[in-house]
């Protein structure tokens, strides 16, 4: 089967195209995974299909041997190991990059998902642009900055992630008075979505104004005031699992959906067969939402080791002490709960957390999930099949291929 059969199937399902900067795709987009669990298999695999396939720039090292290996002896006392570690990790992107690109074939979208919250934003965003990266991708804060950064590449897509109208209509005013609008814009529910989340407690996920019958008609409605109907694609992310899913969104003024685990469900993830296994298995029930070392309240599955934390939470939160040296000898993310002793925030290096679980170490890792049965239930399928199931309508959540 040709990959212009999948936009065949697109009447069909009762779907229509994404359209952004000329280009025309499948609705679907897969979803930035650190670390290290969206790398250039399967970015590049999801856009050879016709669709955006999204890299996660944090800790890309993890994937390259040798550059782990520049490391390796260093005392984490060494002043110099963050600058190799940093180095390593822009090297590691762009040669991400590369291979996705090679695998893609010049089809669909390639996008780099880079944290606002992390303290390589800038680097990793410069390392994007300069390897001509079809679209940037930025969450987990306000990039208010990004036009600014990107000001001599007007051709690449620049796609923050939001949760709310409010959030939007921020950004978009302070874009607005830098002469650059966004290309998308991704509204993600928090309520459904895996990792990092965009609400400002736990307690707030199930808040009525995450809800897509409530953002995505706000939010067009900003873009038509604006005078920009039809320029600026919405891409809701959360709680999709089936073609009706994509039809329900496009419904409500969404352009495409955006899928994350169940992409991790794929032979082409990037991540260890244990990772795929824990999140295949994982049901609603084995779900628990926390604060993260960030600050934001975070969804993942009860391993043994999440499980330990917790317990041990509340004790490790209130003896929580200002700027202790960070024990990975960089700043991988801007504000860290335990780097910086923030009392209520995690208490854990997530870098190293999200590293075991990449090796698919469940007594180690945190394997972030999001809610609902996958398209396969627990099989794992291809990036073709996959995306074959979500283009065609009346096949239940679960049922093997």
């Amino acid at each position: 089967m040709t990959t212009s059969s999948l936009f065949d199937r697109l009447a069909t399902a009762g779907l229509r195209p994404l359209q952004i900067r000329g280009r025309q795709l499948l609705p679907i987009v897969q979803g930035g995974m650190g670390v290290g669990i969206s790398a250039h298999r399967l970015a590049g695999s999801v856009a050879a299909q016709g669709a955006w396939g999204t890299i996660a720039s944090v800790d890309l090292r993890r994937h390259h041997p040798d550059l782990m290996a520049r490391s390796e002896g260093m005392r984490d006392s060494d002043e110099n190991k963050k600058t190799v570690i940093q180095q390593a990790n822009q090297e590691a992107l762009a040669r991400e990059i590369r291979q996705a690109r090679e695998i893609a074939g010049g089809r669909g979208v390639l996008a780099v998902n880079v944290m606002r919250a992390v303290s390589d934003y800038a680097a990793s965003v410069r390392t994007a642009l300069q390897e001509g990266v079809d679209a940037l991708v930025v969450g987990a804060g306000l990039p208010l900055d990004l036009p600014e950064l990107a000001q001599d590449h007007p051709d690449t897509a620049l796609v923050p992630i939001l949760s709310d109208a409010r959030g939007v209509a921020l950004l978009w005013r302070k874009w607005e008075r830098r002469q650059r609008l966004p290309s998308a814009i991704i509204i993600e529910h928090p309520g459904h979505a895996a990792g990092h989340l965009g609400a400002a407690r736990v307690a707030d996920l199930g808040d009525a104004r995450f809800d897509f019958e409530t953002v995505l008609p706000a939010v067009r409605q900003l873009i038509r005031d604006a005078g920009v109907e039809g320029q600026v694609p919405l891409i809701a992310a959360g709680g999709v699992r089936s073609c009706e899913d994509i039809q329900r969104l496009q419904s409500l003024g969404a352009d495409a959906a955006q899928l994350g685990t169940a992409f991790v469900a794929t032979e082409e993830c990037d991540a260890h067969p244990n990772f795929k296994q824990v999140l295949v298995e994982a049901r609603d029930e084995d779900l628990v939402e926390f604060t993260s070392v960030a600050g934001l309240p975070a969804r993942a599955v009860m391993t043994p080791w999440l499980r330990k934390y917790l317990k041990a939470e509340e004790r490790l939160q209130a003896v929580a002490q200002l700027k202790q040296r960070c024990t990975m000898a960089f700043d991988c993310l801007g504000q860290c709960g335990l780097r910086d002793g923030l009392k209520g925030w995690g208490q854990f290096c997530i870098d190293q957390r999200l590293g075991s679980a990449l090796r698919g170490e469940v007594n180690k890792g945190l394997f972030f999930r999001g809610r609902g049965g996958l398209p396969f239930g627990s099989q794992i399928t291809s990036v073709r099949q996959l995306l074959e199931r979500l283009l065609t309508p009346g096949i239940a959540v679960g049922t093997p291929a």
